[in-house]
């Protein structure tokens, strides 16, 4: 993986300040967003010069809202937002990327390998087709609107776990219009918040949806002998 060192950005005054010690690894990342990210089509080259301000500091300051030790899901992570960052800043964390497709999972798993995170997994799937994955916390960043995505995310959650959907001047709308299916799944409480006032300008706008009760969804079993019953199928055939 190239480290893209011709389009490197010095991290500002705020990222030193929020990462501190972690601060030589969130650089590593950065670079290889500018560089290895650019080039695999995972970050566009205009979002070199606002890596730090846009991408990297307004998805981390989104840990403020995380409790200790807690096993966080991070759905579509694309080029590592917010997962890695997250990862980054709070060893603490049981970091879950959760990627669909091959060409970045193998990027995920490549940045994981070189910025040594060992609080940090990839796993290649979706959200909706994950049978025993479970979570206290489910992040998500330019996915889906906020209905599909609850579909998604609050069945791997654990009652009082949360999803936490980054997003931008559009949250309150987005989530009076996804009220009708959050109260078809049980998730009563949903609030829209700020995280990062002082550390990110403007401050990150984070959609949280609470667990109020445990979501049904299918059992393994069931779904292995669903699976067993079509191969069977296909073999008649």
């Amino acid at each position: 993986m190239t480290s893209g060192a011709d389009r490197r950005v010095a991290p500002p005054e705020s990222a030193v300040a929020l990462f501190g010690d972690s601060l030589p690894v969130a650089n590593r990342f950065a670079d290889l967003l500018a560089g290895a990210g650019v080039e695999r089509g995972l970050i566009g080259p205009r979002e070199v010069p606002r890596l730090w301000e846009r991408h990297i500091l307004n998805c981390a300051v989104v840990e403020e809202i995380i409790p200790t030790g807690a096993k966080v899901v991070d759905i579509g992570s694309g080029a590592g937002l917010p997962g890695i960052a997250v990862g980054i800043l709070r060893p603490d964390l049981e970091v879950t990327l959760l990627e669909p497709l091959l060409r970045r999972t193998v990027f995920l798993r490549e940045a994981v390998e070189l910025l040594e995170l060992p609080n940090v997994r990839v796993v290649r799937g979706r959200a909706e087709e994950q049978k025993e994955l479970r979570a206290d916390v489910v992040t998500a960043r330019a996915v889906a609107p906020l209905g599909r995505l609850a579909g998604w995310a609050l069945p791997l959650l654990h009652k009082g776990g949360a999803l936490l959907a980054l997003k931008g001047e559009q949250a309150e709308s987005e989530l009076e219009a996804a009220r009708a299916d959050l109260s078809k799944l049980r998730a009563s409480v949903a609030d829209v918040i700020r995280v990062g006032e002082g550390k990110v300008d403007p401050a990150t706008t984070v959609v949280r949806v609470t667990v109020t009760s445990e979501i049904d969804r299918p059992a393994p079993s069931q779904s292995r002998r669903a699976a067993g019953g079509r191969k069977k199928r296909g073999r008649k055939r």
